[in-house]
């Protein structure tokens, strides 16, 4: 089962449905794609979503006439071969309000994943970025594998049902057979419908893709604000093209330093954490909390839930049911947002009950799912892209020998992290590095914003990434909240601070505090 950590390392696009209802050589320039970097791009009227992208109606405009566009850019499919075959790169863009002479530019998003469609996640967030609309086009992207950029497919929906359905935490020797045999079926149907692009979708070729697209829209440097997996992508750019780094944000930060049994683990301790702060905001309520009398009380009944979902699964959503490991990825989900704990209260408490369609809708939110029962990309894309750029392939004998440290990091959900490492048992392409090199000497400063309450890229990422990437580039700044970034918690100290930075060129000091 592919990490649903890693799934949906930003998972806005998905809260915005449930609201609703080997690297390659450095250098600073690209060889042999004249051709490519001299393409005009055809902007027009954004079509309603593909499937891929999650389906759903067309953008709305922004406040102030802020039309949404879309264009798409061709870029070789095989980096090392930029005269052969291209793809093509979907791009969404909205102009800004400012006149040409305070116009800097172009601000290029990625929101996480890996997996993750920029062309659906920006504009469902766009007023939340309005003010770097006064001086830049907004635009984003989706990377290749991922929407409308060349998509990667593996299972059908009705597979994908039962996919993540199963038991991702087997208890013997025939469960554990269950899950390796699943994982390598899976495994197998992205090379069976995706293995002409499976060698050519990992991070570094995404990264050569911005470095394009910063010349296809006629930037001299790359304005960039990457977000949870974002971060990890910014800082290959970063390493590849300093020289063409301009303003740069990097929130919710991946640790570039750890290999994918390290990263796991921290996010067993970071969801554990966010547990924690979820049952203690509960029971310090004035009113009860319905779900428990004290935080260990809490923590104590979604055990017990989970540990007789094992066995005995309860009504979720017709025809399924909510199973342990639906349960366990609804949880998960809610934990990214304090925004979500109410729905998180209302599930956990209706469960109790025998009724397990609110955990089943936020799972089916992090896994991808419609409510017509139809999968985005994401879960192809995420495993695919990790499998692309990690070089680690676990067996299930090193899990079993790891369990117990990740079961005293998280009792909750120790089991399914470390089983989750398996998702590249048997992949048809080798992956790239143990961990990315985003050392990027010359590069101008990066904001490298770390949150103390972070389940999914836990705080002490945000330093890795910060000396990682160089004296005097990597700036740190920590934001002491709850949730899955800082920039989305409106909080006006970290919001004055990136701000002032991506507009008006303002760096905050080494070690600036936001609470």
């Amino acid at each position: 089962m592919p990490n649903p950590l890693r799934l949906r390392a930003a998972a806005l696009p998905a809260a915005a449905l449930l609201l609703a209802s080997a690297l390659a050589a450095c250098g600073d320039d690209n060889s042999g794609d004249r051709d490519l970097t001299a393409q005009k791009l055809t902007w027009r009227d954004c079509p309603a979503p593909s499937q891929a992208q999650g389906g759903g109606g067309s953008p709305s405009p922004l406040p102030d006439d802020g039309t949404w566009q879309c264009a798409r850019m061709k870029a070789p499919r095989d980096w090392d071969d930029p005269k052969g075959d291209t793809i093509e790169i979907e791009l969404i863009r909205v102009r800004t309000t400012a006149p040409e002479n305070r116009r800097l530019g172009s601000l290029i998003f990625n929101f996480g994943g890996p997996g993750g469609s920029g062309v659906t996640t920006l504009p469902a967030f766009g007023e939340s970025y309005e003010s770097l609309r006064t001086r830049y086009d907004l635009v984003s992207f989706d990377p290749r594998g991922v929407g409308r950029s060349a998509p990667v497919w593996c299972e059908d929906d009705q597979q994908l049902d039962a996919y993540f359905q199963q038991d991702a935490t087997p208890d013997d020797a025939a469960e554990r057979k269950e899950l390796v045999d699943s994982t390598r079926d899976f495994n197998k149907a992205c090379e069976k419908n995706s293995g002409e692009m499976l060698p050519h979708v990992g991070t570094t070729e995404a990264a050569r893709d911005m470095d394009l697209m910063r010349q296809v829209l006629g930037d001299d440097k790359l304005h960039y604000f990457g977000i949870s997996y974002g971060t990890e992508l910014g800082g290959v750019y970063a390493h590849l093209f300093p020289k063409k780094v301009g303003r740069a944000v990097f929130d919710a930060v991946v640790d570039p330093t750890q290999t994918p049994e390290q990263e796991s683990l921290a996010q067993a301790r970071g969801f554990q954490l966010a547990l924690g702060n979820f049952a203690e905001d509960c029971t310090s309520q004035a009113e009860d909390c319905p779900i428990g009398d004290t935080p260990e009380d809490v923590e104590n009944r979604i055990a017990t839930l989970l540990k007789d979902l094992d066995s005995k699964p309860i009504k979720g959503i017709f025809p399924r049911e909510l199973t342990q490991s639906a349960a366990t990825n609804g949880i998960l989900q809610a934990l990214y947002s304090k925004d979500f704990w109410p729905y998180l209260t209302e599930g956990l408490e209706q469960a109790y009950d025998g009724d397990g369609s609110t955990l089943m809708l936020l799972s089916d939110s992090l896994n991808g799912r419609s409510e017509n029962g139809e999968y985005n990309n994401s879960s192809a894309a995420n495993v695919s892209v990790n499998c692309a750029d990690e070089k680690p392939r676990y067996t299930p004998e090193f899990v079993e020998d790891r369990l117990p440290e990740f079961q005293k990091a998280s009792n909750l959900f120790g089991d399914a992290l470390a089983w989750s490492i398996l998702g590249c048992t048997d992949w048809s392409v080798p992956g790239a590095a143990d961990h990315p090199d985003v050392s990027a000497p010359g590069s101008a400063p990066i904001l490298v914003v770390g949150n103390t309450g972070d389940p999914a890229t836990p705080y002490e990422g945000a330093r890795k990434m910060a000396r990682a990437l160089g004296d005097g580039v990597g700036v740190e700044m920590t934001y002491k909240g709850q949730g899955h970034g800082a920039y989305e918690s409106d909080n006006k100290c970290v919001r004055d601070a990136v701000n002032g930075y991506l507009l008006d060129g303002k760096v905050p000091p080494a070690g600036t505090v936001c609470g």
